[in-house]
């Protein structure tokens, strides 16, 4: 593909010509097609099934080990606490693991824009700007342009490692990894016949995905609708916050939320101001009527864990008039080194997390954007890796993404969901991944490639059931590195 220019984000066609003029005409969709099918000779559809170790595979635990630096030191500890829990908080915790694992398996080249991160946590419910509930995709620390069989490798291994986690057979396990593969074939088959546009308009409602569920499923979702639509920043104002000589302010929670030093609270404040100039314009008036009433560290997730996360609560005309905004440290995904080496693609990584999650999500929230704080830590603004900062753009300031913490976000709880449900919810998860590529470029040939036999199924379910071992392995790796105080560790926080 082609390198972008600094600051600028180009989305490219799988030939890697950038979609930058109306002049240009693409190749036909049935040429398309037929040249996904004729990758077949080239890569056969067996070969996705293939995972064995190879024998200069990187040590696991030293590159979780290398993943922590420029993170916050006193929080290390409770990501590792989060990642030994159980083989499932491993693979969601280690996704430079598997991306340097799937960069060597056999591939297309048909890159769109891809999670990066695609387990199946990481789908779930928010907030339209109509207020709508909607269901996608969630989490776009790694998004990038990669190739498609990274995301879905990604998925149905999370879907067996959570499958076995919640005592589900193995049987169960491969239907439900089947029922993904196959919702993403039929999916992008049938995106890629629909004119490039109509594309951008497809989304999955929650009132929709109610009425085309099965039961247990069904059931599952609606609790997780009822959490969803209570989780709004006026709702938050008791959980999170207290009032101290009649000022409102977040409320402590250490190690999990802490306050800020004076110096870098108003570092935040200055970037947020700068954050409003990446909205768009009405966005942008009606968020400058609120006022910056205080900002938290707050820790997050379990592969964010360590990064600067902040909340920030922000009053409008009234005292219960409030938003919560969260700030989220944005640093190089871990695709873009397979993807086109140590060359800077991206000159802002907070902009490539908010451009890219837009890409791949029908709608957004309207109040994602992105901004640099400038005067933090050197060591994390270098995201980590000594010199890695100023082949990012990094400069002198550590980049951020900025959105909604309380907007109406929820997920399917998968800690105990029966199998029945399992198998329904992955083929919900896999028709969102292949929305979510078609969205961008590929779909015709991606289409042509995976075809209308169970072949991709079959291939991807030997090699989730694979990559399932081999995460239960790499956790008990790191269960032995903790035990024998290589890295520290904090529990249950």
């Amino acid at each position: 593909m082609s390198t972008p220019r600094p600051g600028h984000i180009v989305l490219a066609d799988a030939d890697g010509t950038p979609y930058s003029s109306l002049r240009r005409r693409p190749a036909p969709r049935a040429e398309r097609y037929e040249l996904g099918r004729s990758l077949r000779h080239k890569v056969p559809r067996s070969s996705l099934g293939e995972w064995a170790p190879p024998a200069d595979r990187p040590d696991p635990v030293q590159q979780i080990m290398q993943s922590h630096e420029g993170r916050v030191d006193r929080l290390i500890p409770v990501r590792v606490g989060r990642m030994i829990a159980s083989p499932y908080g491993f693979l969601r915790g280690t996704a430079v693991v598997m991306a340097t694992d799937v960069a060597g398996l056999p591939a297309t080249g048909i890159t769109p824009v891809v999670c990066g991160d695609a387990h199946l946590g990481n789908f779930g419910f928010y907030a339209s700007p109509e207020r709508d509930l909607v269901i996608d995709l969630n989490d776009f620390d790694e998004a990038h342009p990669g190739g498609w069989e990274w995301d879905l490798r990604r998925l149905v291994a999370s879907i067996w490692v959570a499958g076995r986690h919640n005592g589900a057979s193995e049987d169960h396990c491969a239907q439900a990894v089947a029922q993904c593969v196959a919702a993403y074939r039929d999916e992008v088959r049938l995106l890629a016949d629909m004119p490039l546009l109509s594309r951008s308009y497809q989304r999955l409602d929650v009132d929709r995905l109610q009425e085309e569920s099965g039961k247990p499923l069904r059931h599952e979702i609606e609790r997780a609708a009822k959490r969803a639509r209570h989780r709004t920043s006026d709702r938050a104002l008791p959980r999170f916050t207290e009032k101290v000589d009649g000022r409102r302010r977040i409320v402590e929670e250490p190690p999990l939320i802490t306050r800020l030093p004076g110096h870098e609270r108003d570092l935040v404040a200055a970037a947020l101001d700068d954050y409003l100039l990446t909205l768009a314009s009405h966005w942008r008036r009606v968020l400058g009527g609120y006022t910056l009433v205080d900002v938290a560290h707050k820790v997050v997730g379990v592969g964010s864990v360590g990064l600067r996360a902040y909340v920030a609560l922000l009053e409008g005309s009234s005292p219960e008039d409030v938003v919560f905004l969260q700030l989220k440290q944005a640093r190089r995904s871990v695709l873009a080194h397979h993807v086109h080496g140590e060359s800077a693609w991206h000159a802002h990584q907070g902009q490539r997390v908010v451009e890219y999650q837009q890409a791949l999500q029908t709608v957004s929230d309207p109040l994602l954007g992105w901004t640099t704080v400038s005067g933090l830590a050197r060591d994390s603004a270098a995201g980590g890796v000594p010199g890695r900062g100023s082949r990012d753009g990094g400069g002198p300031g550590m980049q951020f993404y900025v959105r909604q913490f309380r907007n109406m976000k929820g997920t399917i709880a998968l800690e105990g969901i029966d199998a029945a449900a399992l198998i329904d919810y992955a083929g919900v998860v896999g028709h969102l991944l292949a929305k979510g590529h078609a969205r961008t470029s590929g779909a015709s040939m991606i289409a042509g490639y995976v075809g209308g036999s169970s072949k991709v199924d079959d291939a991807l379910g030997r090699f989730a059931r694979a990559y399932a071992d081999q995460t239960e392995a790499d956790h008990a790796a790191l269960v032995t590195a903790v035990d024998r105080g290589r890295l520290p560790v904090e529990r249950g926080v």
